[in-house]
């Protein structure tokens, strides 16, 4: 797989705005700005409001006059702020370099924006920054896509070719539908383009779950009388073809993923400097004096995007070789005295706030598996894979909801598993926070399948 680079862009034209914010108002050197209150004030104002007005939300795609129409929202809406901070917080002050700044502000920014755009057009045109497509479909509108991605270089876009069931003789007829996905394997693509009008629904379908499943972007080319469902939006290239894209879910916003990392570190190092730092060194005497081994049990499981890492929790068995092969169940012999308290209370997960800070999992997400067990899991559930897109978490909406524990028929798995996806594609801040604190309270109130 290529590296990726593009992800820093975002992020990058973030701070550099902020440094013309704070630089303009440094250059004036007026006493009234030129204080702490001021310069965080404009500058979280300008987060918030850009994330509002959607203002760093540019794509390939967008053309320049969708950027004038971000410009003018984002100042239209920052004026007011600006203006407000006196009104509210400095009433009655006269400052002379109000409309200065402000139109330092405006014009710098403005011609930022319009250079990142066409410097970035101009990148992609010598063969930069591209993204490879393949095309499923060869009726007219996927004809204008194609011409589009082999016409516009500077929107960036590779096309590596097509494929339809109808025999021809084009160059970049790569097969069939079925020869497809091997194709797109072993190569590297980045997004697909699927017409409706060439594949049945069940192709389409079979499509949509394939792109899940490998990390690939997929946008459907509609037919005119094509009926939109409320996962979709539709974006225009070249102001003409329309395309519908299918919706982000909510962890690939680069703010959302932001928030939730902020706050897995910070409420991490709480647990880590307020529970831990003493549960250690009283659970390391107690479990040492019941049983040899070690205080804390390493087990690979897999996280995001399968990927191994070690995983830590307070050791509740006795040394065992069936510990990495099958799950605790009622009456587990392997279960220690003091192993067994620290499971109905889950204070046994509680090293995996470790887990959280080096990275490898989030305080709420999915429940991490065994890999021999996930592979297994794979062959009963439709959508398995879905849960890979996240970090696992210490907790989650399937543990609050009483799926946690053995697993004793495939109903279990199931249920775990769509309430896995439902947390990811409906994930909100708030939604952690009542997960977290609904998993307190079952510590207070005992769960009968933590054993």
């Amino acid at each position: 797989m290529k590296k990726r680079y593009s992800h820093l862009l975002r992020p990058l034209k973030i701070i550099v705005d902020l440094i013309i914010i704070n630089f303009i108002i440094y250059f004036i050197y007026d006493k009234d700005y030129l204080n702490f209150y001021f310069l965080s004030y404009i500058s979280v104002y300008w987060l918030v409001i850009s994330f509002i007005t959607g203002f760093y939300k540019v794509y390939r795609f967008t053309n320049a006059l969708r950027i004038f129409t971000l410009l003018t929202r984002q100042f239209l809406v920052f004026i007011f702020g600006y203006f407000a901070y006196f009104g509210l917080i400095r009433e009655g002050t006269v400052i002379n370099n109000q409309f200065i700044i402000l139109t330092y502000i405006i014009s710098s920014i403005t011609i930022v924006k319009f250079c990142w755009y066409f410097l970035l057009n101009k990148f992609r045109s010598l063969g930069n920054n591209f993204r490879t497509t393949v095309v499923y479909g060869y009726d007219d509108s996927s004809k204008k896509v194609i011409k589009i991605f082999e016409s516009k270089a500077n929107l960036g876009y590779k096309f590596l070719g097509y494929f339809s069931d109808k025999k021809n003789n084009k160059s970049k007829h790569l097969g069939t539908f079925d020869e497809s996905f091997n194709f797109i394997k072993t190569n590297v693509v980045d997004e697909i383009y699927c017409s409706l009008s060439s594949f049945n629904k069940l192709q389409i379908n079979t499509v949509k779950k394939f792109a899940t499943e490998n990390g690939i972007k997929l946008k459907l080319i509609p037919n005119s009388n094509e009926l939109y469902s409320k996962n979709q939006n539709v974006e225009f290239y070249d102001d003409t073809l329309m395309v519908l894209n299918i919706k982000k879910l909510p962890f690939e916003f680069a703010e959302n993923y932001y928030i939730k990392r902020i706050f897995d570190i910070v409420f991490s190092i709480l647990i880590c400097v307020f529970v831990l730092s003493w549960l250690i060194p009283v659970l390391g005497v107690l479990i040492k004096f019941e049983s040899n081994g070690p205080l804390v049990f390493k087990q690979k499981r897999e996280g995001i995007n399968g990927n191994e890492f070690v995983c830590y929790k307070f050791r509740s068995m006795k040394i065992n070789d069936k510990a990495d092969k099958i799950h605790a169940i009622k009456n587990d012999v392997r279960v220690t005295k003091i192993g067994s308290f620290l499971r109905k209370t889950s204070i046994d997960e509680l090293p995996q706030f470790i887990n959280v800070l080096l990275g490898d999992m989030s305080v709420v997400g999915p429940r991490p598996h065994l890999e021999s067990l996930s592979i297994e899991y794979q062959k009963d559930v439709d959508d398995y894979l879905k849960r890979h897109i996240v970090k696992p978490g210490i907790t989650g909406l399937a543990q609050i909801s009483g799926y946690r524990g053995e697993i004793t028929k495939k109903s279990d798995i199931k249920n775990r598993v769509r309430l896995d996806i439902f947390y990811i594609e409906n994930w909100s801040f708030f939604l952690d926070l009542k997960i977290i604190i609904r998993t307190v309270l079952s510590v207070f109130n005992g769960d009968e399948k933590a054993y």
